[in-house]
C-alpha cells in the first residue's frame, strides 16, 4: 500500500553542472539526430570505489510516427543537438551526493540525450530527400555506447541501463543488447521508468494506441530489429508494447511505473463520444472528473496491473508500481528518487538499491484506489529535458 511520507529532500543542495559531449565522429557513420546533427550526452566521471561502475540514463521525449511530427522536432532538443542545453544538473540516481544517492553517488553517471524519435531503435539508410530527416536512433545508441566503452566502460564491474518514458521503453528494447556490450561485468541490470506503455485491448482508444506504435515501427523501420519472439506471433506494430517483450528479456529488469500513468491516460485513453472536452479537462484536473470518467480511469489501472508480467517471485525482476497520477518517477530528481512516493515504507532509491545489490527482493504493486493519488513534488532545478 502506498503511504505518504515527507522527507527533507528539497533541502539537498545540488549544484553540479555537467557539460555536454558531442560525438562529432559519429556523423561520418550516419549516427545522427533527426536533423543530421551529432548525438550527445553528459558524463560525470566516477571516483574511488565507483570508478569501474556505470549508470547510463536514456532521456525520454515521446516519438514521431510520421514525417510531419519528425519535422517539427528538428527545431527542438528532441530532434537536434544544436538545441540541447550545454549543461545538465545531475540529481536523483545521477547525483554525486551520498545523502541523496547512497548506492550510486560515486559511479560513472551518464545522461544520454534523445533526438531520434524512435526510442533509440530506428535505422533507415536513406535520408528523406524532401526533408533531410535521418531516422538513425539505433546508430545513435551504438555510437554513444562505443564512445563510453572507449572511455572506460569496457572495464565495467557493475552497470545499469536506465531511462524514462520513451527512454524507459528504449531501456526495455536495448536491455539485453547493453548486457552484451559489457560481457565481463559481474552485475548488469536495467531500470525502466514510465516505459511500460500498455496495449489495453479492452480500454477505449485501442486504435489510437495501436496506430501510434505502428507508425513509429513503419517510419523508422523497426520491424527488422524487434524481437523475433514477438514479431513471429504478432504484427510488428504491437511489439513496442512492453507486455509482449519483458518475459523474453534475459537481463534483470526493474519496472518503475504508476498504474495511473498520466501521459497514457491523457494521450492513449479515449473519452465517450461527445465528451472530448470534458475528458480533456478531467484528465488534466482530476477534481473535474465525473463518476463515469473516474471509473474509466480506474479501469485503466486495472488493465495496467493485469498487463504486468507474472513474476513467480523471480528475483531478477523488480517492481515499484504505485497509484500516483503522474508520468515518470523522475529518477533524475531527488524529490522522487529519495522522497515521495513510497511503497512498503521504501523510497524508490531504497527499493532499487536493495534490488540491484540483491540485499532483498522488491516487487510491490499498490492497491487500486477509486481515485488516483496526488503525489506532490517540490520544484526541481534539473536543467535538461527529461520528459
Amino acid at each position: 500500500m502506498l503511504k505518504a511520507k515527507c522527507l527533507d529532500v528539497c533541502s539537498i543542495n545540488e549544484n553540479k553542472q555537467v557539460n555536454i559531449t558531442y560525438i562529432k565522429s559519429a556523423v561520418s557513420k550516419g549516427a545522427v539526430c533527426l536533423d543530421g546533427s551529432p548525438p550527445a550526452y553528459h558524463f560525470d566521471k566516477g571516483s574511488d570505489d565507483g570508478i569501474d561502475n556505470w549508470i547510463i540514463y536514456l532521456e525520454g521525449g515521446g516519438w514521431c510516427q510520421n514525417v510531419s511530427e519528425c519535422n517539427k522536432r528538428v527545431h527542438m532538443d528532441i530532434g537536434s543537438s544544436f538545441y540541447m542545453n550545454k549543461t545538465a544538473q545531475f540529481e536523483g540516481i545521477l547525483s554525486e551526493t551520498e545523502i541523496a544517492n547512497p548506492d550510486f553517488f560515486s559511479w560513472n553517471r551518464v545522461f544520454v540525450r534523445y533526438c531520434d524519435g524512435s526510442s533509440f531503435s530506428g535505422d533507415v539508410e536513406q535520408v528523406d530527400p524532401a526533408t533531410n530527416l535521418h531516422y538513425r536512433g539505433r546508430r545513435v545508441f551504438k555510437a554513444v555506447m562505443d564512445d563510453l566503452l572507449h572511455k572506460g566502460m569496457v572495464n565495467a564491474t557493475n552497470a545499469i541501463l536506465a531511462g524514462s518514458s520513451a527512454g524507459g521503453l528504449a531501456t526495455i528494447l536495448n536491455c539485453d543488447g547493453f548486457r552484451a556490450m559489457v560481457p565481463n561485468a559481474k552485475r548488469v541490470k536495467c531500470i525502466s521508468d514510465a516505459g511500460y506503455f500498455i496495449h489495453a485491448k479492452d480500454a477505449p482508444g485501442l486504435k489510437k494506441r495501436e496506430d501510434r506504435f505502428a507508425g513509429v515501427v513503419s517510419l523508422h523501420k523497426l520491424d527488422k530489429f524487434l524481437p523475433k519472439s514477438c514479431t513471429s506471433k504478432r504484427n510488428p506494430g504491437l511489439c513496442l508494447f512492453p507486455e509482449y517483450l519483458v518475459n523474453n528479456i534475459q537481463t534483470p529488469l526493474f519496472l518503475l511505473n504508476s498504474l495511473f500513468d498520466s501521459w497514457q491516460i491523457q494521450n492513449n485513453l479515449d473519452s465517450c463520444p461527445g465528451d472530448e472536452q470534458g475528458w480533456e479537462n478531467c484528465t488534466h484536473h482530476l477534481n473535474l472528473c465525473s463518476s463515469s470518467q473516474l471509473e474509466n480511469i480506474k479501469n485503466f489501472g486495472v488493465e495496467f496491473v493485469q498487463s504486468l508480467p507474472q513474476l513467480d517471485n523471480a528475483s531478477s525482476r523488480g517492481l515499484f508500481i504505485n497509484s500516483c497520477y503522474l508520468h515518470g518517477q523522475n529518477l533524475v530528481y531527488n524529490t522522487r528518487w529519495n522522497g515521495d512516493p513510497t511503497l512498503a515504507n521504501k523510497t524508490i532509491a531504497d527499493a532499487i538499491g536493495e534490488w540491484y545489490f540483491e540485499r532483498s527482493h522488491f516487487q510491490v504493486v499498490d492497491t487500486i484506489p477509486d481515485v488516483p493519488k496526488n503525489c506532490p513534488v517540490c520544484t526541481s532545478t534539473f536543467t535538461a529535458s527529461s520528459s
